[in-house]
């Protein structure tokens, strides 16, 4: 696809995913470019239709955004439980298991998936894969800036290539809305998800990992001509 074709295929995906939220839903925002179509649907939907609805955003991008959308805001402490989240992706294989976190947003995102009854995906076909991983596509992790150092020696001991992520535009380390800093570990392409999301956890000093495994529950691709439907239950 070309650029503007992709932009189109992220819009259809968005549109389509935004038809799930109902009047009176509690919405979670995600983030990134793909997000930021639905954020902006959402707001055309809820003044379209004059509908009540509240969301949490997962980064200042998404509620920026949200508040420029006209979307009322929240916060989980109000709203513990969410009934639907809609949320862009890095890499997603058939199973929807999915790499996250190109963004900075991670363990907000997370977060927010976690208390979701219902997570929908949005993405552009370029971010299908086989196997999540392949095309030397990194895991990005967020971690505690006090332990930088021993968590990419830890990183390295279990097959991973850490490379701390440094900011655009200014000197040191991205920081994330938390704080954190963001690794970003090269694995290759990863044949069971599950399993190195168990091992990266277990390392002290790791706050979240880009790895969502079993928290999607549909997922919209949009393509050049059509936009393509994946569903999975969770477990």
């Amino acid at each position: 696809m070309n650029p503007e074709q992709l932009e189109d295929a992220k819009k259809k995906a968005a549109y389509a995913a935004v038809e799930h939220v109902k009047n009176g839903f509690t919405v979670g925002l995600g983030s990134g470019t793909t997000a930021a179509y639905a954020i902006k649907a959402l707001g055309e939907k809820i003044n379209r239709e004059n509908m009540k609805v509240l969301a949490v955003p997962t980064s200042y991008q998404a509620f920026s955004l949200a508040v420029q959308s006209g979307i009322p805001l929240t916060t989980l402490e109000e709203y513990p439980t969410l009934d639907v989240t809609i949320d862009g992706a890095d890499q997603i294989d058939p199973n929807l298991n999915l790499i996250k976190g190109m963004g900075a947003a991670l363990a907000r995102e997370k977060i927010v998936a976690s208390t979701s009854k219902q997570n929908i995906i949005i993405a552009d076909s370029t971010k299908k894969v086989i196997t999540i991983g392949q095309n030397n596509h990194p895991v990005p992790i967020e971690i505690l800036t006090f332990a930088i150092a021993p968590v990419q020696r830890r990183i390295d001991a279990i097959g991973g290539r850490p490379i701390l992520r440094e900011g655009k535009n200014k000197l040191g380390p991205v920081i994330t809305d938390n704080g954190n800093a963001i690794i970003d570990a090269f694995f290759g392409t990863i044949s069971n998800p599950a399993e190195l999301e168990k091992k990266l956890k277990q390392i002290p000093g790791i706050v979240e990992t880009g790895l969502f495994i079993n928290l999607s529950d549909t997922a919209y691709v949009g393509t050049a001509h059509t936009v393509e439907r994946i569903e999975k239950k969770r477990k």
